[in-house]
């Protein structure tokens, strides 16, 4: 539908003899009365063009009505806005190719190849995962399931903080409660880790090691209790992530930066290209040159490596594997980092536009509107194991999408486990079940013309109902809302355009029968129901959830 205006918009344009034709930006109104679709066109072209918007969009649809096309009305409304109405017959035919070409019909390859690095989740190995990870996750993984399917070369990653001081701390927590559980008396570190999970890890090391560490002090076995209870934690969050659907290309390690020397090796190159500089005993990065409020210490004076020294080879080691594109999901509260990182790629070369951070807001655990106690097991906060036992992934994943990410998020347990349409995966993942039931009656009652024939021999004309245009005009507005979503790094668009098809079509379902005496009516129906069907699959597994045939 896109596409059609473009084209059309574009051969008008000509007339107004332009030197250059700008981008043609078409949107989907949000008032249906304006048309299915609509440009802004005139509006853009008013400064260069120096004519008032309206005469600019007369123009343009004086030379769009003198060729023929699929459009039944053209409309200039407001200061310039063109709104376009396509034809009925236009309907018919998209959805005709729609349900012979499925879900190719949705293939459009935007990234054409191009590599990006997706860094995501990237929880510290320090505790079980907690919603507020859960939530990264879902962005993270439906981004890569987007990105992909429209044509990038997608790399999925997880950075492992196992090389800093909240590591070391894990493992000292561990050894404290390990010492106290044989009686000494040793105090507990402050802003150690608690919980049940600590104090199973001292447990399973001292039903391996006995008493064998109890004589010696930490620093003697911190390797030990350090590596033992970090690598204990990654494969607890390993194995959740794969309970929650989510999976990963690369695991890198912070540790293996050090021990390969790649920090040391940045840090070599940011001196050779100019860029730090030693001032109180200790080496600066002049992130100031790109954009940063304030140089940053890479260095420390007793010549420890900062923290950012180590995020500066890891950004750095992106670009050498030849990404073009980086992103990185983080915690809102990383918000403050974003200067310091996007200055270390400018430094190395990577150009401003194609690195991009998405923050994910804090998520409110409620029931039934009020909030949820802390976690026993971990402590300090909910775990998303605790949430996917209780509700499920599925329904955890969709309703972490159903807000943009940089927006708090209100999670109610007893709304998600209802199934009812107050929950929003009940109610898109009925649907897709609720027309696999209409097929399976279909397939009973042994109608003609359904699946034993090609769609090109059924006549989709006898789709007249107004019910049954607004939904073929949804399942065609799909590709638009897919591109936007592609475009702006935003998967919870996908999330809001498949609840309002969902509402649409238990709408008609409620008001029109599918199944009648009418053979050729019927078959109509159940090919529209099968194109609503085929949308819904493809938007539920960009999502990463399911699309289940019963429920």
């Amino acid at each position: 539908m896109k596409n059609e205006v473009i084209k059309a918009v574009r051969e008008a344009l000509k007339s107004l003899n332009l030197e250059n034709i700008p981008d043609i930006e078409v949107e989907i109104p949000k008032d249906e009365s304006h048309g299915d679709v609509a440009t802004t066109i005139a509006l853009n072209l008013a400064r260069p063009l120096k004519k008032a918007p309206r005469k600019i969009a007369e123009d343009i649809l004086i030379n769009i009505k003198e060729a023929p096309g699929p459009f039944e009305k053209i409309e200039i409304a407001g200061p310039g806005f063109i709104n376009f109405t396509y034809k009925k017959e236009y309907y018919i035919k998209r959805l005709e190719e729609l349900l012979q070409k499925g879900h190719e019909f949705f293939r459009i390859d935007i990234g054409k190849g191009k590599r990006v690095q997706i860094e995501y989740v990237s929880a510290n190995p320090t505790g079980p995962l907690h919603i507020g990870h859960g939530r990264g996750a879902a962005v993270g993984n439906a981004l890569c399931n987007l990105l992909s399917s429209a044509g990038y070369d997608v790399e999925r990653e997880f950075y492992v903080n196992d090389a800093g001081m909240q590591v070391k701390l894990l493992g000292l927590s561990v050894y404290t409660i390990y010492q106290q559980m044989s009686g000494n008396d040793i105090p507990f570190p402050e802003n150690g880790y608690k919980g049940d999970y600590v104090k199973d890890i001292s447990k399973e090391i001292n039903d391996k090691a006995g008493n064998k560490y109890l004589s010696k002090p930490f620093e003697e076995c911190e390797k030990v209790f350090t590596g033992f209870a970090y690598k204990k934690m990654l494969a607890n969050i390993s194995h959740d992530l794969r309970e929650f659907g989510i999976g990963f290309d690369r695991w890198q390690s912070e540790k293996e930066l050090f021990d390969k020397g790649t920090v040391k090796d940045a840090m070599e190159r940011l001196k050779e290209k100019g860029f730090s500089y030693e001032k109180d005993g200790a080496l600066w990065f002049r992130s100031t040159d790109f954009g940063d409020d304030k140089d940053r210490v890479v260095v420390k004076k007793d010549g420890e490596f900062t923290y950012f020294a180590s995020d500066i080879a890891y950004h750095k080691e992106k670009l050498d594997r030849g990404f073009g594109t980086i992103i990185d999901i983080w915690g809102a509260d990383h918000h403050g980092y974003i200067p310091r990182i996007r200055s270390v790629l400018r430094a190395f070369g990577l150009p401003e536009e194609n690195f991009k951070v998405i923050l994910v807001q804090i998520v409110s655990l409620l029931r039934e509107g009020q909030p949820v106690q802390m976690s026993k097991r971990s402590g300090e906060f909910i775990t998303l194991r605790e949430v996917m036992d209780e509700v499920g992934a599925d329904i955890a994943k969709f309703i972490f999408l159903t807000r943009r990410s940089d927006s708090h998020l209100d999670f109610d347990i007893e709304t998600a486990k209802r199934e009812s349409s107050d929950n929003p995966v009940f109610y898109v993942q009925y649907a897709f079940a609720r027309i696999s039931s209409i097929f399976k009656q279909a397939e009973e009652r042994r109608i003609q013309g359904f699946r034993s024939s090609g769609v090109q021999d059924i006549d989709l004309t006898h789709l007249k109902e107004d019910d049954e245009i607004s939904l073929i005009k949804k399942l065609l507005h799909y590709p638009m809302i897919f591109e936007g979503a592609v475009l702006s790094y935003e998967p919870h668009r996908i999330t809001f355009y498949l609840q309002e098809l969902a509402r649409l079509f238990h709408s008609y379902y409620n008001k029109h029968r599918v199944l009648s005496e009418d053979n050729k009516l019927t078959s109509a129906r159940l090919y529209l129901c099968k194109a609503v069907q085929i949308v819904l699959e493809e938007g539920l597994n960009i999502l990463g959830v399911r699309a289940p045939e019963r429920m």
